[in-house]
């Protein structure tokens, strides 16, 4: 399993029509006066965002390209210094925004693992064929990472640990399904 962000990374329309953007990141605070901020990177290590010299800063549905001028490890977060902004006011407007690359930049995983983005919204099945609901987020744990699951007309969610060979049988990206061994409480 690629983890590509901490809670759940959010994908939306970039580009053409199909592309996703995944969120690295996001904007917490600003650092010292002349338009540096600080970044909180979701990406592991943390510093794998620092590879991304083009990022795309809002939030899904209304991402703006920006330019990394300058970007730094600074104790145990990132700065960074995005082009056009050179005072603490107009990087102030840039605070709470997150920080995405379109997937087709993300490197290609290995065989039998995955990016979050690429799972989330699929399908997911019991052996036996029954849908137990598409998956709406992943959670990572101290163990291994978790599946919630959302059934379509109900409130509540199912937790799905992320197991291969064991819980989670099968991950068919072309078809968007997740076939798994667990059961609907």
């Amino acid at each position: 399993m690629v983890q590509d962000d901490a809670e759940s990374p959010a994908t939306g329309p970039v580009g053409g029509p199909g592309a996703r953007a995944v969120i690295l990141g996001r904007i917490s605070g600003l650092f010292g006066v002349r338009g540096w901020i600080k970044v909180f990177s979701y990406t592991e290590p943390r510093e794998a965002l620092l590879d991304y010299k083009e990022w795309l800063v809002g939030e899904t549905g209304a991402w703006r390209p920006v330019t990394v001028a300058e970007a730094k490890t600074h104790g145990q977060g990132l700065v960074a210094r995005l082009a056009g902004t050179e005072d603490r006011d107009t990087a102030a407007g840039y605070i709470g925004a997150d920080i995405a690359v379109a997937r087709e930049r993300l490197p290609e995983t290995e065989q039998g693992e995955y990016y979050w983005a690429d799972l989330e919204g699929l399908e997911v099945r019991h052996r036996d064929g029954r849908v137990l609901g598409r998956l709406s987020r992943m959670l990572a744990t101290g163990a291994h990472d978790v599946m919630e699951v959302r059934r379509e007309g109900q409130e509540r969610e199912i937790l799905v640990p992320f197991v291969p060979d064991d819980v989670v049988l099968a991950v068919n990206l072309e078809k968007g399904v997740i076939d798994v061994d667990w059961e609907w409480d």
